[in-house]
Order: C-alpha cells, then sequence, then structure tokens
C-alpha cells in the first residue's frame, strides 16, 4: 500500500485531490490533512506505516500571500532520517517558490495550481512505481558530508573505525570518511541485530565475520582486516555471538 499525506489548506481541494489519488489504484491510502497542526500529527503517529509520499501546498494561508508553512512542514519531513529521501511534490500557486523547493528540500516534482485530473494521475503513476520499488529496499543508513546527504546500504558497510574528529566507513568497494560523526551517533543508526560495537573505537557488520578468536581479543573479517575485541565488550560478544 502507497500511503500519501496530502497537506491542503482548501478542503474543497483537498477532497479533489484526495479522490483522484485513490481512482487511479486500490494501493494508493490518501491521508488529507488541513492544517500544519494536522499533518505534523499525522507525521508522529508511531501505530501506521510510513508514508512512501507527500503532496503539501506551499500557502496555508490564503490571507497572508507570505505564508510558506508547507516549505516549513517539507524541512521537517527532511529531518527525519526515514524521510530524507521520500518523494515530496509541491503543490502551489507561487512559482517563485521553485528553486527554494528543488535546491534545499529535494523535491520530486513542483505543480502549479491550476492542476488537472490528468497530472494528478500520472504522478500518482510515478509514486506507486517509486513505492513499489521500496518496497523490497535493504535497509539504509544516511550520513551527510560536505553538506550532502549520502544513502548507505547497510549490507555494504563491513565495518566502522573512529577516526580522529569522525569515523571511518569500510564498504564493500570503497572507504568513506564521515567528518563530526561519533560511533555511539552511528550506532543510534543502525540495525541494532545486524552490527555489533566490539571495541570503543570499533563496530563491525556481523555478516562478514570470518573468525572470532576471544582469547586473543580479536575478529577477522572476511576481507582479512582483523579488529580488536575490547576487553568490556567481550561478555556481550560472547552472547550475541553464541560462543
Amino acid at each position: 500500500m502507497t500511503r500519501i499525506l496530502v497537506l491542503e489548506d482548501s478542503k474543497d481541494c483537498l477532497n479533489a485531490i484526495t479522490a483522484m489519488l485513490e481512482k487511479v489504484s486500490d494501493r494508493v491510502c490518501v491521508v488529507p490533512v488541513n492544517s500544519l497542526d494536522e499533518a505534523r500529527a499525522a507525521l508522529e503517529e508511531k501505530a501506521q506505516p510510513p508514508f512512501q509520499a507527500f503532496l503539501l501546498d506551499i500557502n496555508l494561508n490564503s490571507s497572508d500571500k507570505n505564508d510558506i508553512s508547507g516549505i516549513t512542514f517539507a524541512r521537517e519531513v527532511r529531518m527525519k532520517r526515514e524521510y530524507v529521501f521520500t518523494p515530496i511534490v509541491m503543490i502551489t500557486s507561487l512559482a517563485n517558490m521553485e528553486l527554494t523547493a528543488y535546491r534545499e528540500l529535494h523535491c520530486y516534482q513542483y505543480l502549479i495550481k491550476p492542476y488537472d485530473e490528468q497530472d494528478i494521475e500520472k504522478l500518482a503513476g510515478k509514486l506507486l512505481f517509486l513505492s513499489q520499488q521500496g518496497e523490497t529496499r535493504d535497509a539504509f543508513v544516511v550520513v551527510k558530508k560536505d553538506s550532502i546527504n549520502y544513502k548507505i546500504f547497510c549490507k555494504d558497510i563491513i565495518y566502522v573505525r573512529a577516526v580522529p574528529r569522525g569515523v571511518q566507513l569500510v564498504l564493500l568497494k570503497e572507504e568513506m570518511k564521515i567528518p563530526y560523526l561519533s560511533i555511539k551517533q552511528l550506532m543510534e543508526k543502525l540495525p541494532g541485530d545486524q552490527f555489533l560495537q566490539v571495541h570503543r573505537m570499533w563496530v563491525i557488520n556481523q555478516d562478514y565475520i570470518d573468525y572470532v578468536d576471544i582469547v586473543n581479543g580479536f575478529i577477522r573479517m572476511r576481507n582479512r582486516e582483523q579488529v580488536e575485541i575490547g576487553v568490556t565488550y567481550r561478555k556481550d560478544i560472547k552472547r550475541r555471538l553464541c560462543i
């Protein structure tokens, strides 16, 4: 199911967009919201699966031509790890906001009012396609380097080591230094059932373990690198790896 949040201050437009989207496929589930507060509440709803797309009206106050509440909400969406790459479509009559939407928020598309049913149908088809691709997507983390967000698939990370003022990701095909990110912060992003901290300076992907030597205090990875086991981590390693 493709869940799409639609934020639009005009109830007539909101109802129309909802009907047009749901008409395209029974796999589309629209969550219509009429205000910034409603949108925030829907975004924080933990009992529901995540959204696969957002359609946001930029101006939510028709009496204030300078209102950009939709942009404000889009920024809040992008701050959440699970929505860093989720398609955001801005729907507005403010054509001068196009560059802001594309450059800052990495919007997927920009629709100028008035739009018609054919525009919405084409958009819904694209979003359905992207959603279906995402259903089989591997787990990933998002890290920032040089003000750019990078999506790193967890299956490609062999291990991570702490370096001065950051961490070094050792991947299958390359290495990447991420400044100003600590091991602790990274562990909060990584799947806990796949990654294991074995030293205050090292985190490993359990899928790439070749050999564990608790007595001598090291783990050999499949790329032949040896990772030191910290004394305080040995008990947890034995439990996790059933040694």
